[in-house]
């Protein structure tokens, strides 16, 4: 039985779970540990659970706890030499992963993780390197991209290979353009190694899904630039057009509010 939580989803921080009845993979780790151990009883779940920890980018939201949880749980921290060294350099991130538990990927090169097969993919973004995550297991296909300014080729290639897709919807144009953020952030958030609107996420989506796509959450939503309903309608609204009764499911994760346990059979 494969299952899926999000912890948090956005600049607040960044934590979502993926586990079975023996393990469990945590991607990125950027909500506080007190944070995680609340949410993991609340949710009934055991830190011993958390078997493997990815991590997409060296950004404070999605790597503030991951030195702690490693050390504590004694847990592997897998991202691409670029990123470790970005952790290394993240003045916010206190807590640095220990060397004997930094592990090194490759975009483009699959690893096996316990039963989890891994398969990293370039993204762009105004990181140090950033990664996508595509993830096989139990004969399922689970796929995360989160602060993706474009969308490339490859990201594309492994949308389509989805039963199971994490994608960000950052901001919605016209709140973004309307809004209060200075001139250079509009740009920099709109730029092609900025994030995703809600336009280019569904045109994205409906252009290249498969047809085993059965969910598809919307990720790193902006507080000030977006609104979960807005998001929601635009993806939803394309893929029952284009898709009909065949459309998937789309859910929006909350910044700051735990999803609750999706059950992926």
């Amino acid at each position: 039985m494969l299952k899926f939580i999000s912890f948090g989803s956005g600049s607040s921080g960044n934590c979502y779970f993926l586990f079975t009845q023996t393990e469990g993979l945590m991607i990125d780790a950027g909500i506080g540990i007190r944070l995680v151990k609340k949410y993991f009883r609340e949710y009934g779940l055991t830190l011993p659970a958390v078997r493997h920890i990815l991590v997409t980018h060296n950004h404070t939201d999605h790597v503030k706890a991951v030195g702690y949880l490693s050390e504590e749980l004694h847990v592997p921290v897998y991202a691409t030499r670029a990123v470790h060294t970005g952790i290394d350099a993240n003045y916010c991130v206190h807590k640095k992963v220990p060397l004997a538990y930094k592990k090194c990927i490759v975009p483009g090169e699959t690893c096996e993780l316990g039963g989890f097969r891994i398969t990293p993919f370039m993204v762009p973004h105004d990181s140090i390197e950033n990664v996508g995550y595509c993830v096989q297991t139990q004969g399922r296909t689970f796929c995360v991209i989160t602060d993706a300014g474009s969308v490339t080729e490859e990201m594309r290639e492994y949308i389509g290979k989805a039963d199971y897709l994490v994608i960000e919807s950052n901001y919605d144009e016209q709140m973004l353009q309307c809004g209060k953020y200075p001139a250079y952030l509009k740009k920099r958030i709109s730029g092609s190694c900025g994030h995703l609107s809600n336009n280019e996420c569904t045109k994205t989506v409906v252009e290249h899904k498969g047809e085993n796509l059965k969910k598809v959450w919307l990720c790193h939503l902006s507080e000030e630039n977006n609104h979960p309903d807005l998001a929601l309608k635009t993806m939803e609204l394309l893929l029952k057009q284009t898709a009909g009764e065949k459309a998937p499911e789309v859910h929006v994760l909350r910044r700051k509010v735990p999803t609750g346990v999706f059950d992926l059979g």
